[in-house]
């Protein structure tokens, strides 16, 4: 006798009860991007609906995300002057710093996650210190450090280090246990591959690097093994949540790692993959948020514990109603 699987597809109660992966609004990060100024408020061409903020219009934003749910977001800073170094970064009243403060003043209950890099805060784009055009990984290792002792001096709840350095989470435990930071945890942009998924954001973070690529410290993108050992080596090193980037078109990985590891994984839905969304649905291809909804369930689906996604808010609402 042939199973009929259709039994408990008949009712909607029923479905409910047998549903095997479930989407939360607490499964969310969101991303924000704050520059200097007041009363700033610009929204990116390519990414409907995200904006660049002044401190104030975060602020805002931060109430109108708990009142939707969304208590966790990650931040990323656009400095007023870059240079060859990023010294924005390094300073303790830099704008990621400066930023960091007034949110736990004005939302001590906000979590607030800081992505640790260098790409937006240099003069020429890239996630650490160049010579000769290349990315020098030890030394940029060093700044890293001290990157991580001013997010956690202005009071960040979890770094997130994003430029893929060879060493860089054994640094910063290093560095954070050292400074009595022992408990504050690292999120690594563990299995991070050099992607033309982050199109959107380069535009969002001024970003955009002034010469070349990043695909000799990104992973390329169509190694598998490695995007595991990349991981795994992430965890030895103290990496208390890992993090496949991009989500979308790297599903099988996230599988792969999920099933490497018991830490908690989380996916970064970058901008491109919410780009296409927003536009395909602005042109009245897809049912918008059916689509969205359906994307990021096969997250969940795939074993990621937490999205960062652009789409959280809309996906709160939805979760809500």
């Amino acid at each position: 006798m042939f199973q009929r699987f259709r039994r408990t597809r008949l009712h909607p109660v029923l479905q409910r009860l047998v549903r095997e992966t479930h989407l939360r609004v607490d499964d969310f990060i969101y991303p924000l991007f704050v520059r200097p100024g007041e009363g700033i408020k610009n929204e990116v061409s390519s990414m409907p609906g995200v904006y660049q903020m002044s401190i104030d219009e975060i602020l805002k934003e931060c109430e109108d995300l708990k009142s939707l749910g969304i208590y966790a977001i990650i931040l990323f800073g656009i400095p007023e002057v870059k240079d060859s170094i990023g010294s924005d970064a390094l300073c303790e009243h830099g704008i990621i710093a400066s930023s960091v403060k007034a949110i736990k003043e004005a939302h001590p209950d906000m979590f607030v996650v800081t992505d640790l890099c260098f790409c937006e805060y240099t003069d020429h784009g890239h996630c650490g210190i160049i010579d000769d055009k290349t990315v020098l990984n030890d030394e940029t290792l060093q700044i890293s450090a001290q990157q991580a002792i001013v997010h956690a001096k202005a009071g960040a709840d979890m770094i997130a280090p994003s430029g893929m350095m060879d060493g860089i989470i054994e640094t910063l435990r290093t560095a954070l246990d050292e400074a009595g930071y022992e408990n504050l945890p690292i999120m690594s942009y563990s299995t991070k591959f050099a992607s033309g998924y982050y199109g959107p954001f380069r535009d969002v973070a001024e970003s955009t690097p002034s010469f070349g690529d990043r695909s000799t410290y990104q992973m390329d993108p169509a190694n598998r093994r490695e995007a595991i050992a990349e991981s795994v080596e992430d965890e030895l090193q103290g990496a208390d949540i890992l993090m496949v980037k991009p989500a979308l078109a790297y599903l099988d990985i996230v599988r792969d790692i999920r099933e490497n590891t018991t830490k908690p994984l989380a996916v970064y839905n970058v901008s491109g993959e919410y780009a296409m969304l927003k536009h395909a649905g602005a042109a009245g291809l897809i049912d918008y948020e059916r689509v969205m909804m359906e994307t990021l369930i096969a997250f969940k689906r795939a074993g990621a514990d937490i999205i960062i996604s652009y789409h959280a808010k809309e996906a709160a609402k939805l979760l809500k109603s």
